[in-house]
């Protein structure tokens, strides 16, 4: 039961970020919460409507597993382990932040996944 909570958690994050990215990246919010200037944001739109239809992936494939129940284990050790290692990838490329808002959150219910079995 904690672990389908933490897995929805993580989607609930990712559905998130897909409307950060795809509907509200050229927004004063958008602006915001990436650290953008308007120029780089206008310049950068597609490339970040593309990278939250990636994050709706990553989100559909935690809801698929939710979705299959038990059955669903593997769906969500595998979609979770993705989600982590694009964190590590951000955090290591982009900013230490994405570490705590996407690996963390992922980590720990992969554990709970695992724990949970």
């Amino acid at each position: 039961m904690i672990a389908n909570v933490l897995v929805g958690l993580v989607a609930l994050i990712h559905l998130y970020i897909v409307y950060l990215e795809m509907v509200l990246w050229d927004t004063p919010r958008g602006h915001q919460a990436f650290k953008l200037t308007p120029e780089f944001a206008s310049a950068s739109k597609v490339l970040a409507a593309n990278q939250g239809l990636s994050n709706g992936f990553l989100a559909a494939g935690l809801i698929w597993g939710l979705y299959l129940g038990a059955a669903g284990f593997q769906i969500k050790v595998f979609f979770l382990l993705c989600v982590a290692i694009a964190g590590l990838y951000g955090a290591a490329t982009v900013g230490r932040k994405i570490l705590y808002i996407q690996t963390v959150p992922a980590a720990v219910a992969l554990v709970a996944v695992w724990l949970g079995a």
